[in-house]
């Protein structure tokens, strides 16, 4: 039956048409009635995946099986992706916090150095708490954790590192190791230096003020030396401009030579020193292809050194100069240089369809030429389609 439905309902072109207008219509106000229904909490992850199946229930009324399938299948790889989106946020948000932690117990314990070796003076201060010093006096009874002024600043700068190396800052191409060295050796002296200021025959406040302050001071200052090292560059960018060095890999040093091999030298850079490689053709039969942009060097570096290497090895060669006398030159110069690697003497003739004075005469559909009408049959053809352009 023509122009039959799949459900049975006779259809055509202009009712397919008012139908994809009327869906369009209806998911337009479903989003609208969707994106209404929550407009301030659109930002959550929640929201929005309630929206969409708010959406796709409304939607699903006016639509047909098939669209609804299709929307189904366009819903689940949505929300499966969404999903995996939220995950690795929810991950980096879970490490943020592990480090935002161990930041503020590093700060405790800078904290607590303060309270129990300043005791006086924040007494002085009016800041005593009973259940802190109790905490504390039980802290020295079971552990000697005040024994020494060293342990709680040990504490406080390795939860500190454990913090900063979780952290991942943007780069930055002005922080070099010398600043960070520096800020780092003058945070560990002022941080760990600083325990004869309480010793100083100075009034009991201006004592303790110089000590929080040095401490302070130093705390700050490995902060940004640990934050500076996650911001470091690995390369200096404008000492390899090209990225030469962070491109560079270890190749081939060692020469392998047969009978038909062709062995092109090279120099690589690896790691700050230059190295002198080769490349090994040990089969040359299964072709080599050049390419490379007019000017590149393809003659210089691979073609010549193809024409004098397999001349030194004994081989016959078809040579095609497309840059005629060039490549001529040096497989002739070469050729009279090594005529005696050759049990048989070869002769040197050249084809010039250019210049014919300067060639050498050939037919190549003389008879000797022809063991076989199949030889016939191919001159011909070659020769015919060389003559008429339009053939080919």
């Amino acid at each position: 039956m023509p122009n039959a439905h799949p459900h049975g309902t006779p259809t055509s072109f202009s009712q397919r048409k008012a139908e994809r207008s009327d869906f369009r219509i209806r998911t337009k106000s479903c989003l609208s009635v969707a994106s209404s229904f929550c407009p301030r909490k659109l930002r959550s992850g929640v929201a929005r995946k309630c929206s969409l199946d708010f959406f796709f229930l409304v939607s699903f009324s006016f639509v047909s099986r098939q669209k609804k399938k299709y929307i189904y299948i366009i819903k689940r790889s949505f929300i499966i992706n969404f999903q995996r989106i939220m995950q690795n946020e929810d991950d980096l948000r879970g490490l943020a916090k592990v480090m935002e932690f161990m930041r503020a117990i590093s700060i405790l314990f800078v904290v607590i150095n303060i309270y129990w070796f300043c005791y006086q003076s924040v007494r002085e201060w009016g800041i005593d708490i009973g259940v802190v010093d109790r905490i504390l006096l039980g802290f020295q009874r079971t552990a000697g954790l005040f024994s020494s002024i060293l342990w709680t600043k040990l504490f406080a700068v390795l939860f500190l590192a454990l913090s900063c190396l979780g952290t991942k800052g943007v780069k930055e191409q002005k922080i070099t190791w010398r600043r960070i060295i520096l800020c780092g050796v003058s945070g560990l002296l002022l941080f760990f230096g600083n325990g004869w200021l309480l010793a100083l025959p100075l009034s009991l406040p201006a004592g303790t003020v110089l000590y929080i302050a040095t401490l302070t001071a130093g705390y700050i200052c490995l902060l940004m030396a640990g934050l500076w090292m996650s911001r470091l560059l690995k390369t200096d960018l404008l000492e390899d401009v090209f990225n030469v060095e962070n491109e560079s890999f270890m190749q081939e040093t060692e020469l392998k030579e047969n009978e038909y091999s062709v062995n092109l030298r090279t120099r690589f850079w690896f790691r700050g020193r230059a190295y002198d490689g080769w490349i090994n053709l040990v089969n040359p039969f299964r072709a080599t292809m050049v390419l490379g942009t007019p000017g590149s060097g393809k003659s210089y570096a691979i073609i010549n050194q193809y024409i004098k290497q397999t001349i030194e090895k004994g081989y016959s060669l078809f040579l095609y100069d497309f840059k005629y006398p060039d490549l001529s030159e040096i497989a002739y110069n070469h050729l009279l240089a090594h005529l005696d690697g050759y049990k048989v003497k070869p002769k040197f003739y050249v084809i010039n369809f250019d210049n014919p004075r300067e060639s050498h005469r050939c037919n190549p559909i003389h008879p000797d030429f022809m063991t076989d009408i199949s030889d016939a049959y191919e001159s011909a053809y070659t020769i015919m389609l060389n003559l008429n352009r339009t053939w080919v």
